[in-house]
């Protein structure tokens, strides 16, 4: 029987992208956190769908279950909402990716549906507990816009040697 490397690759490249994005967020503070805007790193959720999509993943909704409750305790100090969150976005990013081939552009939309619906969904979670007192809108201009422009253009950057490292390590390597 043989083994995956993937088995082990995974998780420490999930446990890797969460601590990239807490320390991107400290690095560049104040780039990312201005009086008119707020970017929140979501390179796990890249790595997350990236695997999804090119790798052989086993158990990918207990890492979720994993990731989300390392999020939250290290995080929000809040344990529920990156918990709960990053379980539908294993399933969203599955029932997406099997209704197309491929592709970049596949990759970049799942991506961007993936990121628009955490980020979303994490805000909501945080009103509705009074955390935040940001307006709807001013999420939408000054956090949602350019945390997606931030995790797309990582994605962009990542994409290829994303996509051969689970390709390679997966076993599937497509011509």
């Amino acid at each position: 029987m043989r083994i995956s490397k993937m088995r082990y690759f995974f998780p420490l490249g999930l446990l890797l992208a969460l601590l990239l994005d807490g320390i991107f967020s400290n690095l560049f503070a104040a780039e990312f956190f201005r009086p008119n805007s707020m970017i929140e790193s979501r390179l796990f959720v890249v790595w997350l769908v990236m695997a999804l999509c090119f790798g052989e993943i086993d158990h990918p909704y207990l890492w979720a279950v994993i990731a989300g409750l390392i999020f939250d305790v290290y995080y929000t100090g809040i344990i529920g909402p990156m918990f709960m969150l990053l379980p539908l976005i294993v399933y969203l990013t599955n029932l997406m990716y099997r209704f197309f081939t491929p592709s970049f552009i596949v990759v970049l939309l799942i991506c961007l549906i993936d990121i628009t619906v955490i980020t979303t969904l994490f805000y909501g979670i945080f009103s509705a507990i009074s955390y935040t007192s940001v307006s709807l809108s001013g999420f939408i201009g000054e956090t949602l816009g350019p945390t997606l422009a931030y995790n797309l253009a990582a994605l962009v950057i990542l994409y290829w040697p994303l996509k051969r490292f689970f390709e390679d390590f997966s076993g599937n390597r497509s011509v």
